[in-house]
């Protein structure tokens, strides 16, 4: 988890202030404290410890005591702990005040960890109920703690393949346990992982099991996808693993396919539309481009980035550029995509995540306008155009994606 800027800086003041050990942060606050000088800045932070020291030093060491009940749960495996160390922490945390909320700092936890608001997350539908049947087709997602990218883009994959195949029960399981635990300790809402809802699955009779990752490629999490399937291969009598969403990785950078055409044509679509253009042409005209911002991998798998590139130059969509968080492959990072956006002479951009969930990166690392290395500040320090823009919306919500999935299951099951 990428913490915001505002919460450092924040947080940073206070505990110089507090602390007498200043803060190297920037903004107008931290000019305040510097503008009298180091010394008298630490003058003034050892008084007013003095004041109050006894009750100073109770707030942090309750801040502090979440802060490692966070860090504790902030971790990739799951134990028999978990579930009461998820509850501790969410009771601890609702027993600061405000201003102790505000001091909470760790190697990952902050005031955002449960004091963020991402939406409603009892319109969540967590699919993990018993009483399958024999037909159990597994939605399996990397997963997101904002509650409202989880119901649009994950929500909307699984629903638009329950309603494709009502015979089979829909179930899901997130692989991050990061994320399925900061979900249960915020929200009390208990997502399966892997083993999880596969031992689910066998405990409930399941015969038949298809597998539909919501992942975008054939990387590193397809693949200890495809692990943890098979060692659950005996328990059912077939087990079926559709494509992820872009299908066939290919040798290079010029392979293709018809899956991606189809999301080139429905991201700029999406992106055109809510721009407020009639057409892709329209936007060009006016001087807009659009950049997609994916996550990147050191993967093999990486070179789709770069085919999904070049899909857009065979489609003639010549605004469109693909990016990565990661900078891999190295021509995807920000610095080179800025580049090559003013190379083509564009004024405008529009930046939206190339990502099946509009989450944390999409909201922190491309539109953080507090955080200068997010893409939406950096492409507004560069000076090279006269507005940046974001919009927040995962792929997952998108029918024209939602019907590609469809068709991966139906050609898994059907093989």
């Amino acid at each position: 988890m990428k913490k915001p800027a505002a919460v450092v800086v924040c947080t940073a003041l206070v505990l110089g202030m507090l602390t007498g050990c200043g803060s190297s942060s920037s903004g107008s606050s931290s000019a305040a404290v510097s503008g009298s000088g180091s010394e008298s800045a630490k003058s003034a932070s050892v008084s007013a410890a003095s004041v109050s020291s006894g009750s100073v030093s109770a707030d942090q060491a309750a801040a502090d005591h979440v802060a490692d009940l966070i860090d504790a749960i902030y971790v990739q495996e799951r134990t028999d702990n978990t579930d009461a160390q998820c509850e501790e922490a969410k009771k601890a945390w609702d027993a600061l005040t405000d201003a102790q909320k505000e001091l909470v700092s760790g190697e990952y936890a902050d005031p955002d960890y449960f004091g963020r608001d991402t939406g409603d997350a009892s319109a969540d539908d967590p699919l993990n109920s018993d009483g399958i049947g024999e037909n159990e087709l597994l939605v399996v997602s990397f997963g997101t703690s904002f509650n409202d990218s989880r119901v649009k883009d994950i929500g909307g994959i699984e629903k638009a393949l329950q309603t494709a195949y009502p015979d089979w029960s829909v179930r899901r399981a997130f692989t991050a346990q990061i994320i399925i635990n900061h979900i249960q300790a915020r929200d009390g809402e208990k997502i399966d992982n892997m083993d999880q809802a596969l031992q689910r699955a066998a405990d409930n009779g399941v015969k038949n099991l298809a597998v539909q990752p919501t992942h975008l490629m054939h990387g590193a999490e397809y693949d200890e996808l495809t692990e943890a399937v098979n060692k659950y291969q005996d328990k059912f009598e077939s087990v079926k693993i559709a494509e992820p969403l872009l299908g066939d990785v290919g040798n290079d950078a010029s392979a293709v396919n018809d899956d991606k055409k189809a999301v080139a044509e429905a991201i700029t679509t999406a992106a055109y539309k809510e721009a407020g253009y009639d057409s892709r042409e329209a936007a060009a005209d006016d001087g807009t481009a659009f950049v997609f911002m994916g996550h990147g991998t050191s993967h093999q798998a990486a070179v789709t980035y770069d085919q999904m590139q070049t899909q857009m130059e065979n489609l003639g969509y010549s605004n469109v550029f693909i990016g990565t968080v990661e900078g891999k492959p190295e021509d995807t990072a920000c610095t080179a995509v800025i580049e090559k956006v003013k190379e083509a002479g564009y004024k405008k951009v529009i930046l939206r995540p190339l990502m099946v969930v509009a989450g944390d990166h999409a909201n922190n690392d491309m539109a953080g306008k507090d955080d200068p290395e997010s893409w939406y500040s950096q492409f507004t320090a560069s000076g090279n155009f006269d507005s940046v823009d974001c919009q927040i919306a995962g792929l997952g919500e998108l029918n024209d994606v939602q019907n590609i999935y469809v068709s991966h299951t139906k050609a898994a099951i059907n093989s």
